[in-house]
Protein backbone atom coordinates (compact mmCIF):
# COMPACT_ATOMS: atom_id res chain seq x y z
CA UNK A 1 0.00 0.00 0.00
CA UNK A 2 1.26 3.14 -0.88
CA UNK A 3 0.24 7.04 -0.50
CA UNK A 4 1.55 10.03 -3.08
CA UNK A 5 1.73 13.55 -0.72
CA UNK A 6 2.03 16.43 -2.51
CA UNK A 7 4.20 18.59 -0.15
CA UNK A 8 6.87 17.32 2.02
CA UNK A 9 5.25 17.11 5.51
CA UNK A 10 6.81 16.63 9.50
CA UNK A 11 7.91 13.33 10.68
CA UNK A 12 4.73 12.85 12.94
CA UNK A 13 2.98 11.78 9.75
CA UNK A 14 5.42 9.95 8.10
CA UNK A 15 5.86 8.07 11.27
CA UNK A 16 2.27 7.01 11.36
CA UNK A 17 2.67 5.85 7.94
CA UNK A 18 5.82 3.77 8.90
CA UNK A 19 4.35 2.18 11.62
CA UNK A 20 1.45 0.91 9.58
CA UNK A 21 3.28 -0.31 6.66
CA UNK A 22 2.31 2.11 4.10
CA UNK A 23 4.95 3.46 1.50
CA UNK A 24 5.08 6.92 0.19
CA UNK A 25 6.62 9.64 -2.37
CA UNK A 26 6.38 13.50 -1.24
CA UNK A 27 6.62 16.13 -4.15
CA UNK A 28 9.68 17.68 -3.35
CA UNK A 29 9.55 20.21 -6.32
CA UNK A 30 9.16 24.11 -5.09
CA UNK A 31 6.39 24.69 -6.78
CA UNK A 32 2.26 23.52 -7.25
CA UNK A 33 1.75 20.23 -9.28
CA UNK A 34 -0.74 20.62 -12.45
CA UNK A 35 -4.13 19.03 -12.03
CA UNK A 36 -2.54 16.56 -15.01
CA UNK A 37 0.63 15.98 -13.26
CA UNK A 38 -1.16 15.37 -10.08
CA UNK A 39 -3.40 12.71 -11.69
CA UNK A 40 -0.80 10.82 -13.24
CA UNK A 41 1.39 10.28 -10.18
CA UNK A 42 -2.06 9.61 -8.33
CA UNK A 43 -2.56 6.41 -10.74
CA UNK A 44 0.49 4.74 -9.19
CA UNK A 45 -1.00 5.25 -5.88
CA UNK A 46 -3.74 3.90 -3.39
CA UNK A 47 -3.75 7.28 -1.29
CA UNK A 48 -3.31 10.97 -1.94
CA UNK A 49 -2.64 12.67 1.04
CA UNK A 50 -3.22 16.86 -0.46
CA UNK A 51 -1.46 19.12 1.74
CA UNK A 52 -2.09 22.43 -0.31
CA UNK A 53 -4.62 24.23 -2.73
CA UNK A 54 -4.87 21.17 -5.47
CA UNK A 55 -7.80 21.38 -6.90
CA UNK A 56 -9.79 17.52 -6.38
CA UNK A 57 -12.61 18.36 -8.46
CA UNK A 58 -14.91 16.08 -10.21
CA UNK A 59 -12.74 15.44 -13.69
CA UNK A 60 -9.80 14.40 -11.00
CA UNK A 61 -11.84 12.39 -8.69
CA UNK A 62 -13.20 10.90 -12.14
CA UNK A 63 -9.56 9.69 -13.43
CA UNK A 64 -8.26 8.48 -9.80
CA UNK A 65 -11.47 6.55 -8.62
CA UNK A 66 -9.50 4.22 -7.68
CA UNK A 67 -7.91 6.09 -4.87
CA UNK A 68 -9.22 4.30 -1.41
CA UNK A 69 -9.04 7.33 0.67
CA UNK A 70 -8.01 11.17 -0.04
CA UNK A 71 -6.27 13.00 3.23
CA UNK A 72 -6.28 16.91 3.78
CA UNK A 73 -3.44 18.25 5.46
CA UNK A 74 -6.14 20.95 6.60
CA UNK A 75 -9.54 21.63 8.11
CA UNK A 76 -10.94 23.09 5.20
CA UNK A 77 -12.38 21.39 2.38
CA UNK A 78 -13.48 23.89 -0.17
CA UNK A 79 -11.15 22.47 -2.78
CA UNK A 80 -12.86 19.15 -2.90
CA UNK A 81 -15.85 18.23 -4.86
CA UNK A 82 -17.13 15.98 -1.98
CA UNK A 83 -20.69 15.35 -3.67
CA UNK A 84 -18.40 13.40 -6.16
CA UNK A 85 -16.24 12.06 -4.15
CA UNK A 86 -19.42 10.54 -2.41
CA UNK A 87 -20.52 9.19 -5.34
CA UNK A 88 -17.51 7.25 -6.18
CA UNK A 89 -17.07 6.12 -2.74
CA UNK A 90 -13.82 7.75 -1.77
CA UNK A 91 -13.35 8.71 2.28
CA UNK A 92 -12.11 12.50 2.19
CA UNK A 93 -10.66 12.98 5.83
CA UNK A 94 -9.23 16.43 6.99
CA UNK A 95 -7.61 17.62 10.03
CA UNK A 96 -9.83 19.43 12.82
CA UNK A 97 -9.20 20.35 16.15
CA UNK A 98 -5.29 20.54 16.32
CA UNK A 99 -4.75 24.20 14.67
CA UNK A 100 -7.75 26.13 16.11
CA UNK A 101 -5.41 27.70 18.85
CA UNK A 102 -2.93 28.82 16.45
CA UNK A 103 -5.03 30.31 14.00
CA UNK A 104 -6.74 32.03 16.61
CA UNK A 105 -3.45 33.70 17.80
CA UNK A 106 -2.58 34.77 14.52
CA UNK A 107 -6.11 36.53 14.19
CA UNK A 108 -5.56 37.79 17.25
CA UNK A 109 -2.08 39.16 16.40
CA UNK A 110 -3.52 40.42 12.97
CA UNK A 111 -5.94 42.30 15.18
CA UNK A 112 -3.50 43.94 17.75
CA UNK A 113 -1.21 44.91 14.70
CA UNK A 114 -3.15 46.26 12.82
CA UNK A 115 -5.04 48.60 15.50
CA UNK A 116 -1.57 50.14 15.95
CA UNK A 117 -0.66 50.33 12.61
CA UNK A 118 2.24 48.01 13.63
CA UNK A 119 3.56 46.71 10.00
CA UNK A 120 3.46 50.11 8.65
CA UNK A 121 5.25 51.67 11.14
CA UNK A 122 7.68 48.90 10.98
CA UNK A 123 8.56 49.47 7.40
CA UNK A 124 9.04 53.55 8.26
CA UNK A 125 12.18 52.74 10.17
CA UNK A 126 13.15 50.40 7.34
CA UNK A 127 12.85 53.28 4.83
CA UNK A 128 15.04 55.63 7.33
CA UNK A 129 11.17 58.20 7.68
CA UNK A 130 11.83 57.45 12.26
CA UNK A 131 13.17 61.14 12.33
CA UNK A 132 11.27 62.73 15.19
CA UNK A 133 8.31 62.92 17.43
CA UNK A 134 5.01 63.48 15.86
CA UNK A 135 2.23 63.43 18.49
CA UNK A 136 -0.44 63.39 16.69
CA UNK A 137 0.27 61.35 13.57
CA UNK A 138 -0.54 57.55 12.82
CA UNK A 139 -2.48 57.29 15.72
CA UNK A 140 -3.79 53.79 16.46
CA UNK A 141 -7.23 52.41 18.48
CA UNK A 142 -7.89 50.64 21.63
CA UNK A 143 -9.26 47.54 21.91
CA UNK A 144 -10.46 47.43 25.66
CA UNK A 145 -13.73 46.99 26.29
CA UNK A 146 -14.77 47.03 22.37
CA UNK A 147 -16.98 44.39 20.54
CA UNK A 148 -16.08 41.41 18.68
CA UNK A 149 -18.13 40.08 16.52
CA UNK A 150 -17.27 36.62 14.99
CA UNK A 151 -18.57 35.29 11.68
CA UNK A 152 -18.08 31.36 12.47
CA UNK A 153 -18.21 30.75 16.15
CA UNK A 154 -16.56 27.17 15.62
CA UNK A 155 -13.61 26.05 17.45
CA UNK A 156 -11.43 28.29 16.01
CA UNK A 157 -13.65 31.52 16.09
CA UNK A 158 -14.10 29.96 19.96
CA UNK A 159 -10.20 30.24 21.14
CA UNK A 160 -10.26 33.95 19.19
CA UNK A 161 -13.26 35.22 20.98
CA UNK A 162 -11.72 33.47 24.68
CA UNK A 163 -8.34 35.38 23.44
CA UNK A 164 -10.05 38.68 23.11
CA UNK A 165 -12.71 38.38 26.34
CA UNK A 166 -9.48 37.58 28.55
CA UNK A 167 -7.55 39.83 27.47
CA UNK A 168 -9.29 43.06 26.31
CA UNK A 169 -12.94 42.39 28.33
CA UNK A 170 -14.66 42.58 24.47
CA UNK A 171 -18.18 42.10 24.36
CA UNK A 172 -18.69 39.18 21.88
CA UNK A 173 -21.47 38.79 19.31
CA UNK A 174 -21.27 36.62 16.68
CA UNK A 175 -23.33 34.92 13.89
CA UNK A 176 -23.50 31.13 13.17
CA UNK A 177 -26.30 28.88 11.28
CA UNK A 178 -26.43 27.54 14.56
CA UNK A 179 -26.65 28.51 18.12
CA UNK A 180 -23.16 27.92 19.81
CA UNK A 181 -24.15 27.19 23.85
CA UNK A 182 -20.53 26.91 25.15
CA UNK A 183 -19.82 30.34 23.85
CA UNK A 184 -22.75 32.30 25.65
CA UNK A 185 -22.35 30.13 28.56
CA UNK A 186 -18.52 30.30 28.97
CA UNK A 187 -18.32 33.87 26.83
CA UNK A 188 -21.64 35.96 27.37
CA UNK A 189 -21.16 35.46 23.52
CA UNK A 190 -25.02 37.06 22.00
CA UNK A 191 -26.09 35.49 18.49
CA UNK A 192 -27.47 38.24 16.03
CA UNK A 193 -28.08 38.11 12.88
CA UNK A 194 -25.34 38.93 10.11
CA UNK A 195 -26.27 43.09 9.33
CA UNK A 196 -26.61 43.32 13.28
CA UNK A 197 -22.77 41.55 13.18
CA UNK A 198 -21.76 43.71 10.44
CA UNK A 199 -23.39 47.11 12.43
CA UNK A 200 -22.32 46.76 15.88
CA UNK A 201 -18.84 44.55 15.63
CA UNK A 202 -15.63 46.90 16.08
CA UNK A 203 -13.33 43.97 14.98
CA UNK A 204 -15.23 41.61 12.74
CA UNK A 205 -13.24 38.24 12.85
CA UNK A 206 -13.85 35.68 9.99
CA UNK A 207 -13.37 32.19 10.82
CA UNK A 208 -16.09 30.23 8.52
CA UNK A 209 -15.86 27.46 5.36
CA UNK A 210 -15.89 29.22 2.57
CA UNK A 211 -18.65 27.49 0.54
CA UNK A 212 -21.05 28.92 -2.23
CA UNK A 213 -23.52 30.80 0.79
CA UNK A 214 -19.92 32.42 2.02
CA UNK A 215 -17.93 33.31 -1.59
CA UNK A 216 -17.97 36.97 -1.57
CA UNK A 217 -20.03 37.71 1.58
CA UNK A 218 -17.84 40.28 2.44
CA UNK A 219 -17.78 43.06 -0.21
CA UNK A 220 -19.19 46.18 -0.56
CA UNK A 221 -22.87 46.18 0.60
CA UNK A 222 -20.96 44.50 3.41
CA UNK A 223 -18.66 47.06 4.34
CA UNK A 224 -20.74 49.84 4.03
CA UNK A 225 -22.99 48.38 7.02
CA UNK A 226 -19.94 48.17 9.23
CA UNK A 227 -18.58 50.98 11.58
CA UNK A 228 -16.08 53.28 9.92
CA UNK A 229 -13.75 52.47 13.09
CA UNK A 230 -14.33 49.14 12.58
CA UNK A 231 -11.41 46.57 11.70
CA UNK A 232 -11.95 43.56 9.60
CA UNK A 233 -9.66 40.25 10.19
CA UNK A 234 -10.05 37.37 7.92
CA UNK A 235 -7.79 33.90 8.76
CA UNK A 236 -10.49 31.64 7.19
CA UNK A 237 -10.44 31.50 3.11
CA UNK A 238 -9.93 34.97 0.83
CA UNK A 239 -13.08 34.04 -1.06
CA UNK A 240 -14.86 35.20 1.68
CA UNK A 241 -13.91 38.59 0.97
CA UNK A 242 -13.95 40.09 -2.41
CA UNK A 243 -10.54 42.13 -2.26
CA UNK A 244 -11.47 45.15 -4.79
CA UNK A 245 -14.57 45.92 -2.71
CA UNK A 246 -12.29 45.59 0.76
CA UNK A 247 -9.73 48.02 -0.59
CA UNK A 248 -12.13 50.79 -1.86
CA UNK A 249 -13.75 50.69 1.62
CA UNK A 250 -10.61 51.21 2.94
CA UNK A 251 -9.67 53.70 0.75
CA UNK A 252 -12.51 55.66 1.15
CA UNK A 253 -12.39 55.15 4.90
CA UNK A 254 -15.64 53.15 4.97
CA UNK A 255 -14.04 51.15 7.55
CA UNK A 256 -10.64 51.55 9.67
CA UNK A 257 -8.45 48.65 8.89
CA UNK A 258 -8.25 45.33 7.89
CA UNK A 259 -5.68 42.60 9.10
CA UNK A 260 -5.41 39.26 6.28
CA UNK A 261 -4.03 36.03 6.61
CA UNK A 262 -5.76 34.78 3.56
CA UNK A 263 -6.32 36.97 0.09
CA UNK A 264 -8.11 36.55 -2.75
CA UNK A 265 -6.58 35.53 -4.72
CA UNK A 266 -3.44 33.62 -3.22
CA UNK A 267 -0.67 34.49 -3.40
CA UNK A 268 -1.13 37.96 -3.43
CA UNK A 269 0.96 40.09 -5.73
CA UNK A 270 3.75 42.08 -4.35
CA UNK A 271 2.29 45.46 -6.24
CA UNK A 272 -1.13 44.97 -4.55
CA UNK A 273 -2.01 48.75 -2.69
CA UNK A 274 -3.31 46.71 0.52
CA UNK A 275 0.21 45.86 1.43
CA UNK A 276 0.99 49.90 1.27
CA UNK A 277 -1.63 50.98 3.33
CA UNK A 278 -1.17 52.21 7.38
CA UNK A 279 -3.95 50.72 8.69
CA UNK A 280 -3.73 46.88 6.93
CA UNK A 281 -1.42 43.95 8.18
CA UNK A 282 -1.23 40.71 5.66
CA UNK A 283 0.49 37.69 6.46
CA UNK A 284 0.58 34.84 3.98
CA UNK A 285 -1.56 32.52 5.17
CA UNK A 286 0.59 31.33 8.07
CA UNK A 287 -2.56 30.73 10.21
CA UNK A 288 -1.36 27.02 11.54
CA UNK A 289 2.53 27.59 11.12
CA UNK A 290 3.19 26.40 14.17
CA UNK A 291 5.54 23.16 15.20
CA UNK A 292 2.81 22.04 17.16
CA UNK A 293 -0.07 22.43 14.57
CA UNK A 294 1.80 21.40 11.58
CA UNK A 295 2.96 18.10 13.64
CA UNK A 296 -0.59 17.65 14.56
CA UNK A 297 -2.07 18.50 11.15
CA UNK A 298 0.97 16.04 9.61
CA UNK A 299 -0.29 12.67 12.28
CA UNK A 300 -4.10 13.62 11.72
CA UNK A 301 -3.68 12.79 7.72
CA UNK A 302 -1.58 9.87 8.07
CA UNK A 303 -4.28 8.29 10.35
CA UNK A 304 -6.78 9.04 7.79
CA UNK A 305 -4.39 7.74 5.30
CA UNK A 306 -4.11 4.56 7.04
CA UNK A 307 -7.73 3.61 8.19
CA UNK A 308 -8.57 4.15 4.89
CA UNK A 309 -5.82 1.93 3.25
CA UNK A 310 -7.22 -0.40 6.01
CA UNK A 311 -10.74 -0.43 4.99
CA UNK A 312 -11.40 1.44 8.26
CA UNK A 313 -14.03 4.17 8.83
CA UNK A 314 -11.95 7.58 8.97
CA UNK A 315 -11.37 9.04 12.31
CA UNK A 316 -11.57 12.34 10.90
CA UNK A 317 -14.10 12.37 7.93
CA UNK A 318 -15.79 14.96 5.81
CA UNK A 319 -18.24 12.57 4.12
CA UNK A 320 -19.22 9.39 6.26
CA UNK A 321 -18.32 5.83 5.11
Amino acid sequence: MNVFITREILASGLQVLKNANVSYTQWTEKRGLSEDELIEHCKNYDALLNAGANKIDAHFLQACHHLKVIALHSVGYDNVDITEATRLKIPIGNTPGVLSSATADTAFLLMMATSRKAFYMHKTIAKGEWKYFEPAVNLGIELYGKTLGVFGLGNIGYEMAKLCKGAYGMKIIYHNRHSNAAAEKDLGAVKVSFDELLRQADVLSVHTSLTPETKEIFNAEAFNKMKSSAIFINTARGGIHNEKDLTGALQQNIIWGAGLDVTNPEPMQPDNPLLDMPNVCILPHIGSATFEARSGMSRLAAENVVAGLYGRPLPYWVNPF
